[in-house]
């Protein structure tokens, strides 16, 4: 597996709005894992217009709801207060990408001083809606995607972004669905036991018409918050067959490493001290 790590440069409130300027970089580290196994690039999937009607129509809806649930962002406590629409406060974080292949355990804090005395050379300016494409002269896409960052740097807010700008047709129109999986809403059933196809149709019963497992679909998972984890974990059991129950760890972990849905691409995130769970 070959390992990069990208550093975001910008506002240390959620990713919104535009402060002044700062010469002290605030860090996010990316994590990518590349698989030969899925078509080159992240463009070369299909798009909506190859689905059939009945997957078009779960996917429009899948938009929709999704659009409701993240167009907005809200100041101190959730959902209290009038709500900001995304699209009018969002500021594109600067996103860079180097390789690297150690594990940084480092405090957070010293992350920071850390990575401000970066050399500009080592980086490369990535776009967020660019995460899963790979760099030029690169030639293995790229599957999985750890995202690491101090609380409040904006990892969530980017996730909303991405998941916004799919929703609105504006960008990586060749994924026909994403879903969304928070690790807080996780912990909520983690004592429960179920198949993967029930869990989406718990979390997304607009998309119970649709064979995930089929290779029709170009799917996106996203587990935000890998630091409010109340899982176990466990890589140690083997499952292949997304109609078969088990934990929700075993889901979980299975996804990750590829066993469950091998095409499916993962992007996680996390703060720093958390990412050595599944490094």
């Amino acid at each position: 597996m070959e390992n990069k790590e990208t550093f975001i440069d910008g506002d240390s409130s959620p990713g919104c709005r535009k402060t002044s300027n700062s010469t002290e970089p605030r860090c996010v580290s990316m994590k990518s894992d590349q698989s030969i196994d899925n078509p080159q690039g992240f463009t070369g999937g299909r798009t909506s217009t190859d689905l059939s009607y009945d997957s078009r129509l779960a996917q429009s809806t899948l938009k929709s709801n999704l659009m409701k649930k993240f167009q907005c962002l809200y100041e101190g406590t959730v959902k209290q207060g009038n709500p900001t629409l995304l699209n009018e406060i969002y500021t594109e974080l600067y996103i860079t990408e180097s390789e690297s292949g150690e594990i940084n355990k480092e405090h957070e804090v010293r992350q920071i001083e850390i990575q401000s005395r970066r050399a500009a050379t080592e980086d490369t300016p990535v776009k967020c809606s660019d995460i899963f494409r790979p760099l030029p002269g690169q030639d293995k896409p790229i599957r999985m995607v750890l995202t690491k960052g101090v609380a409040g740097i904006g990892k969530t807010a980017s996730v909303q972004k991405f998941i916004v700008n799919w929703a609105e047709g504006k960008e990586n129109q060749d994924v026909q669905l994403i879903f969304p999986l928070p690790f807080r809403e996780l912990n909520l059933i983690q004592d429960k036991k179920l198949s993967l196809a029930d869990l989406l149709h718990a979390f997304f019963p607009e998309t119970k018409e649709i064979e995930i497992s089929s290779d029709e679909y170009k799917v996106l998972f996203i587990f935000d918050g890998l630091d409010e984890c109340r899982l176990s974990l466990n890589f140690n059991v083997k499952l292949c067959n997304i109609y078969e129950s088990a934990s929700v760890d075993m889901l979980l972990m299975n996804l990750i490493v590829g066993n469950l849905l091998p095409s499916a691409l993962i992007w996680i995130t996390s703060r720093p001290a958390a990412a050595d769970l599944i490094e």
